[in-house]
């Protein structure tokens, strides 16, 4: 089970830390293999289109360790990488932030914005109706 980190102070943090865009590659490398070198997830992360450099990769994973997004072993020589966080932690404080930052916390507001400018299958649109029919159950 993943580890929440602790903030400088002791206390546990109240939410994921914010990631760029290849720190959370480098989060779906780890939460698929559970546990991952540099070495590793730099091979993983270069088996698809962009190369990135394993001194990047480092860098990152250092910058991770800082935010306490990851948490390291050494095993032998090696530092093997595991994910501080699950994904569905990483996802609703992203979610949580975006909605904030950007929709002013208007779910309704993000709601609109991604039916207008998202394609949206009859079958997503009908899961969404679902749930909002769900929610609206008292």
């Amino acid at each position: 089970m993943a580890r929440k980190p602790k903030s400088p102070a002791g206390k546990e943090a109240n939410s994921a830390p914010r990631l760029g865009a290849v720190q959370m590659r480098i989060m779906q490398v780890l939460w698929q293999s559970e546990a991952a070198t540099a070495r590793e997830i730099t091979d993983a992360l270069n088996a698809g289109a962009q190369e990135i450099a394993h001194s990047t990769v480092q860098t990152l994973l250092r910058q991770m360790e800082d935010k306490g997004a990851v948490t390291h072993d050494v095993d032998g020589r090696a530092w093997v990488f595991r994910p501080a966080y699950r994904q569905s932690e990483i996802a609703m404080s992203a979610t949580r932030d975006l909605l904030g930052r950007v929709f002013g916390n208007s779910v309704s507001g993000l709601m609109a914005h991604l039916l207008q400018h998202e394609k949206i299958s009859d079958k997503e649109l009908a899961r969404l109706r679902e749930m909002i029919e769900e929610a609206s159950r008292p």
